[in-house]
């Protein structure tokens, strides 16, 4: 199966996230580009594309570096044919512990907003009330 190859420009028009922003993941070690170009362009497939949108996903809900590290080194071995059937099971209960903490991140957001929400129909209203008639 030939896989596709895209240049960096393609994958952060695809991700929405900066050339820069992509290259300090990379010095980071959350993503590697798939291969170099021969003029050493860095060059990416689909599942780099997958990888960036998870980090791009877990970044808004306060996830860290090192947790997105974590994450990404647990799904890439679930993924590996090797793993025995005990190491599977702990990094699937690795995996859960990220969706019980999105779930918990996302609830804490939603409370954030109903307040930014009110807050905002508080001040529509007392403009409303000062206005001129």
């Amino acid at each position: 199966m030939e896989r596709r190859h895209m240049q960096i420009g393609e994958v952060a028009e695809r991700t929405e996230l900066s050339l820069r922003t992509i290259r300090h993941y990379e010095e980071t070690g959350l993503v590697t580009p798939s291969a170099r170009s021969q003029g050493g362009f860095r060059l990416y497939t689909e599942a780099d594309v997958a990888r960036l949108m998870v980090i791009r996903r877990m970044k808004p809900l306060g996830f860290t570096l090192e947790e997105m590290r974590d994450l990404l080194a647990a799904t890439d071995r679930l993924d590996a044919p090797d793993s025995s059937p005990a190491e599977r099971e702990a990094l699937l209960e690795r995996v859960r512990t990220y969706e019980v903490a999105a779930a918990r991140k996302i609830e804490d957001l939603r409370v954030q907003l109903a307040r930014a929400e009110d807050f905002a129909a508080t001040l529509r209203t007392r403009l409303d009330q000062r206005a001129p008639r």
